[in-house]
């Protein structure tokens, strides 16, 4: 391995790991949307997972492509620049969306009283909700959700931008064991921030009572992706 490849390497670790952690958008819809839905640990690892590998694979797949092509960095930069725009637009829309559905599953939600009278005689108010669950019945199946698959997609729009310079160098010399080294370690510290910033959150909020927002937890998960998306699109975080 030359010398050029190792600070690639170093590179592409350290820019995998400033990049995710500098974007709230790597993390936050995870640790949102996990709080909200009552993820385990293991299903809200395996999304973050997936939607990481689907985040970077696909500048990966369009990096390669580009080069293949013969196109230029800046070429493959504004292309990158647009699927950002695009993936920070469907993280607002979905954030928006969410965050109404969740204020009205929450004001559904509020309880009320019923008087109820028997034909002893006796009477008796009774506190409930017309919330979904409350009515369910044990032989009907669970929802599926499509929450995960909206987050992959979202995901594998969003680009990587600083990849692509990273890849040139040992695509442009015909170093394949470099260009893969350089992936793999860009690969390697993109996830494992990801992973390590949402294990953090997950763990941390467990410890938290915040039943008093139970009412509000989807409505709250999509006012933070929703408040997320505004910052890219906004801010370019």
């Amino acid at each position: 391995m030359n010398r050029d490849i190792q600070i690639l390497s170093l590179t592409a670790a350290s820019v995998g790991f400033f990049h995710t952690l500098f974007g709230p958008d790597h993390y936050l819809p995870f640790i949102a949307m996990s709080k909200a839905r009552d993820w385990s640990w293991r299903k809200t690892a395996l999304i973050t997972f997936l939607c990481g590998i689907g985040h970077v694979g696909s500048s990966v797949v369009i990096g390669l492509a580009g080069i293949a092509l013969g196109l230029a960095v800046g070429r493959l930069t504004q292309i990158e620049a647009y699927r950002g725009q695009l993936a920070a637009w469907l993280l607002l829309v979905f954030g928006l969306f969410y965050m109404v559905w969740g204020l009205k599953k929450a004001f559904a939600g509020q309880p009320h009283r019923h008087l109820h009278a028997h034909a002893d005689g006796n009477r008796h108010k009774h506190e409930h909700t017309h919330l979904a669950e409350e009515h369910a019945h044990v032989h009907e199946r669970p929802q599926v959700s499509i929450t995960p698959w909206v987050l992959f997609t979202i995901f594998v729009f969003g680009p990587c931008e600083p990849l692509i310079p990273i890849l040139m160098y040992p695509a442009a010399t015909r170093s394949w064991a470099g260009l893969f080294l350089v992936t793999g370690t860009f690969f390697a510290a993109t996830l494992g921030t990801m992973l390590t910033v949402v294990a953090m959150a997950y763990h941390g909020l467990q410890v938290l009572d915040l039943q008093r927002l139970d009412r509000y937890a989807h409505a709250l998960a999509g006012g933070a992706i929703f408040l997320c998306g505004v910052a890219v699109v906004g801010l370019g975080l």
